[in-house]
């Protein structure tokens, strides 16, 4: 039987409470589940501390490799046992593991009130008693600070990557229409973002479904013409068939960050070839060299895999030169993680995970140093910063060239300048470090 909120009769008023585990994807979607909550006129928090015995629990789950995995598990089961205790009304999960391993979940967890998948939103609404709102498009409920918003242009992924369950969990590639784009950005613009950080499983892919053509460019475009955005930041670009247009775009409008993080997992012929990446090694090198030719300054990020099944240590070794000859300006670095139904689950994980840890840490090692001296040449250099926050005894921003949680940190000096958060100052760098900056301000 589904509880409905005018069943909830005790007082203080009842509330949903939702949890988001995993990335920003998963963060978007917990906000546009809030935003159709609250325009329905629901108590609704996100990962408050405090829960009632006539809450909902919404968990929002990561299905992406073992420690997400186990993280959301762990989460499952702590409020579940809530439940069973009376402290909670319902346990709704939601989300990738939820897409991925429904049947295997339901049968173990059984205090779990209902398990909706990536794409049940107006189902999972419904088993809280509300309606589905579609004038509500567009409309969240941030759970970033409000100067800056991650902002999904499209669902799913058509790429064959052997090592991933993304296509498992999220489906096929959907783009949203530019027109509700534009109208959700100047949503926000109106609530005082100023920086749209555009995600998607693959970005670059942007239109194909839709406009029968890559359309990123044109996208770009029109959300850069938008009053009040002042940045765009485009996080996971894949290499494959990338679309060279953006970069004239980057070139074209200043609001556009010179920025871009693209994951290319590897550099080995052998490994991405077996990676089903549709890129070669050389390719990869023509183009990151295209990419910083065409858009001189541009900060790079990317992400590698150490163990994929058969990384030999010549393999890992040819990816380590590679890492030092090319310098990017941030690198992440994981152990591979053997998923179910995948095309690489079918290749023998071969490498020791006390190797992969270790090829891990060589890679980063590699980047703190490279990261150490590209932050040296900044110092004496005066940066646009928007400030994220005030934090201990500091004022912290970020320059165009990072983005939120993962890269570089401006820091200034609390006790001898202000700074507003949610503004735009001009900082001169005093000196440098690995990961952060510090600074003063100047007119």
């Amino acid at each position: 039987m589904r509880t409905k909120f005018s069943d909830l009769k005790a007082a203080p008023k009842p509330k949903v409470n939702v949890i988001t585990l995993g990335c920003s994807k998963n963060v978007y979607d917990s906000e546009v589940l809030m935003g159709q909550l609250r325009g329905s006129n629901v108590n609704v928090e996100h990962e408050s501390a405090k829960v009632g015995k006539d809450d909902i629990i919404v968990i929002n789950t990561c299905g992406f490799i073992d420690n997400a995995k186990q993280e959301s598990i762990d989460t499952i089961l702590q409020y579940s046992e809530l439940k069973g205790q009376g402290k909670v009304a319902k346990v709704i999960v939601t989300g990738c593991l939820s897409e991925r391993y429904k049947p295997e979940l339901a049968s173990e967890i059984t205090n779990v009130d209902a398990w909706f998948g990536t794409n049940n939103l107006q189902e999972m609404l419904g088993e809280m008693g509300v309606n589905y709102r579609h004038e509500l498009i567009g409309e969240r409920l941030l759970t970033t600070p409000s100067h800056y918003a991650y902002f999904k242009i499209a669902e799913g992924c058509n790429r064959p990557c052997s090592f991933c369950a993304i296509p498992l969990m999220r489906g096929r590639h959907v783009s949203k229409s530019m027109d509700d784009l534009v109208r959700e950005a100047g949503a926000l613009a109106r609530n005082g973002t100023k920086e749209l950080i555009l995600i998607a499983q693959d970005l670059t892919y942007y239109g194909l479904d839709l406009y029968g053509k890559r359309n990123l460019d044109e996208l770009l475009r029109r959300l850069s013409d938008v009053e009040g955005i002042e940045w765009i930041r485009l996080q996971y670009a894949y290499p494959s068939g990338f679309p060279m247009e953006i970069l004239d775009v980057m070139n074209e409008r200043s609001n556009i960050c010179k920025y871009l993080d693209m994951p290319l997992q590897h550099i080995t012929d052998n490994m991405l070839k077996s990676m089903r990446r549709g890129i070669t090694k050389q390719k990869t090198i023509d183009l990151v060299n295209t990419i910083r030719d065409k858009v001189p300054g541009i900060a790079l990020r990317t992400t590698l895999i150490c163990g994929y099944p058969g990384e030999t240590e010549y393999d890992f070794q040819e990816m380590k030169r590679w890492v030092e000859e090319t310098r990017f300006d941030r690198l992440g670095c994981f152990t591979y993680s053997h998923e179910e139904k995948t095309f690489a689950h079918s290749l023998i994980d071969d490498v020791p995970q006390e190797i992969k840890e270790q090829r891990v840490d060589e890679i980063m090692e590699v980047q703190q140093g490279i990261s150490f001296e590209i932050n040296q040449h900044k110092a004496g250099l005066t940066f646009k910063v928007l400030v994220d926050k005030k934090e201990g005894d500091y004022f912290v921003g970020r320059t165009q060239f990072d983005s939120p949680e993962v890269d570089n940190e401006v820091l200034i000096e609390a006790d001898k300048q202000y700074a507003t958060v949610g503004g735009f100052v001009n900082v001169k760098v005093d000196r440098a470090e690995d990961f952060d900056l510090y600074g003063q301000i100047v007119k």
